[in-house]
């Protein structure tokens, strides 16, 4: 792999790139109707480079839910800077959305909050009458955690974290609760499943294939890998929960 391919790998640094490369055929398109006498504005000129920044995801290989981000960013840059808004605004705006979603740029999973109905699938799924360790891989602000905690107080549930923000908000939920769950901020390739009995992830594809070849490695038999919603291309799931109305499916690997 070239160099130049392995530093736009990343689909937001493609994302970008792609913005940019656009930006070239909107001029000429927009020189071209200046010249034929058409009139050009700057909402026109941000709709062609949209459509044109939607057309190059398909060379990139971006996945379908980047078309619509690709298409409306120019509008949306045109409508924020119409807005007229403080400087410091956009600025909060960043480093608010660096905190939810700036892991995303190396791990490759957005922010997946899970829900109740998910909590009480993986709370039944729990071996009652013992003590039992359980991580959530990509805790999010902690809802997992806190209620089997809650639920299940004779044994250990944890949950760590990369994005700062969501990390801090399960350390303040978990602090004012008085609740014994616990949080670390940090990449989940740091642990050694081989310490839980229960690893819960809610990942995205992108994500699943590593997380196997490290299940495999470390986790111990008698011990289960969750997961929400996504599967894993090498090994079928033992057991599948039935999606709910509201709620995707919970797959689970036992060891």
């Amino acid at each position: 792999m070239s160099l130049a391919a392995h530093i736009a790998r990343p689909p937001a640094l493609r994302a970008a790139l792609i913005q940019a490369l656009a930006l070239l055929p909107m001029l000429a398109v927009s020189y071209l109707f200046s010249r034929l006498g058409f009139p050009v504005s700057l909402l026109s000129c941000a709709l062609v480079q949209g459509a044109f920044a939607t057309l190059l995801t398909y060379q990139f290989g971006l996945a379908p839910w980047w078309r619509p981000i690709e298409f409306l960013f120019p509008v949306a840059l045109l409508a924020a800077n119409g807005l007229r808004l403080p400087p410091v605004v956009f600025l909060l705006g960043f480093l608010f959305l660096l905190g939810l979603y700036g892991a995303t740029f190396r791990t490759q999973v957005p922010f997946y909050p899970s829900g109740p109905a998910v909590w009480r699938q993986v709370l039944q799924l729990l071996p009652p009458g013992r003590s039992l360790r359980l991580i959530d891989i990509g805790s999010g602000m902690g809802g997992l955690v806190l209620e089997l905690a809650r639920r299940r107080p004779e044994s250990h549930f944890s949950g760590i974290e990369l994005a700062p923000l969501p990390w801090l908000l399960s350390r303040l939920r978990s602090r004012l609760s008085g609740s014994a769950a616990r949080f670390a901020w940090g990449d989940y390739e740091s642990l050694n499943f081989g310490a839980f009995d229960v690893v819960f992830a809610y990942l995205s594809p992108a994500a699943m294939a590593a997380l196997w070849l490290k299940a495999e490695r470390e986790m111990r038999p008698g011990t289960m890998l969750l997961s929400h919603e996504f599967t894993i291309d090498a090994k079928a799931p033992d057991k599948t929960i039935a999606a709910t109305s509201a709620s995707p499916a919970l797959h689970v690997w036992y060891f």
